[in-house]
Order: C-alpha cells, then structure tokens, then sequence
C-alpha cells in the first residue's frame, strides 16, 4: 500500500488515486451509511469491451471487485497490513447496462493468521440484480514488506 492520507483506517486511508490503474478507470471509494464500502467505476466509453452494445468491458468489473475486496480485507484489520490477490473467482450474471455506472460492495467475512476470505457483488442500478460476483482470498502482508 502506498502512503495513506490520514492515521485512522478508514476509506480516506486507501487513495486510488495511488494506484495507476485504479486511476486510469476511474475507480472510486464510497464509504456507506452502515460502515461498508462501494468502490464505483464511472461509465466511460474507453472501458467499453463491446462496441456495438456498448456494454463496460469484464476486466474493469474484474478490477472493481479484486479492488473492491482487497480494501475490504485491508479496513478488517484496521489499516494494520496490506494484502495480495492469492485467488479470485468471478461469476458474471449479466452484461452491465450502457450507460450506467457499476459499484461493488465488498466485505472481508473471515480473517486468518495469514489470509483474508472475501466477497463482492457487483451492480449498476440494483444490488439483488447483480452483474457480477467475486469470492477471493487475499495473503496478507505486513505494512513496509515481509517481516
């Protein structure tokens, strides 16, 4: 993880800024009422895959959810460490809609010693309507590299 903005774990902790290519498409942190967060990809025409249906390509959902989740793992521990992508499985549902944004609303539902277990569904207008889902496991690393 690259510097954070501020001492408390937390949304603003994890800029995407940071992250070249979270920054090319766009990605987005949106903390949420209950304490969870949305990581948003805005509709862009350079991220569609499919010209003629103009459908936002499946690597950018991939990318919003291997995102979405890691920060997830990483706000579990308080900021304490980072983590690394071990596996990710996406099951897509259904293209998403042109012209309309897609959000991820991941959570960590199991920590380890060394590993994170993790969830994501990704939508565009509906969450009980998914696009997409990931479940992945993330190593986890301490903050400045291995100890």
């Amino acid at each position: 993880m690259n510097t954070p903005k501020n001492d408390e774990p937390g949304p603003t902790r994890y800029p995407l800024d940071a992250f070249p290519h979270a920054r090319a498409l766009g990605l987005r942190l949106e903390p949420q009422k209950d304490g969870g967060l949305h990581v948003r990809v805005p509709y862009d025409e350079r991220l569609i895959g499919d010209p003629a249906t103009g459908v936002i390509h499946g690597g950018v959902v991939t990318t919003l959810l291997d995102t979405g989740c890691g920060i997830a793992a990483m706000l579990k521990m308080g900021g304490k460490a980072g983590v690394a992508t071990l596996d990710l499985r996406i099951d897509y549902m259904r293209p998403s809609k042109p012209g309309k944004a897609i959000l991820g609303a991941c959570e960590c539902y199991r920590l380890t010693r060394s590993v994170a277990f993790c969830r994501g569904v990704a939508y565009d207008s509906d969450p009980d309507d998914p696009v997409a889902t990931a479940a992945g496991a993330f190593m986890i690393t301490p903050l400045g590299g291995r100890e």
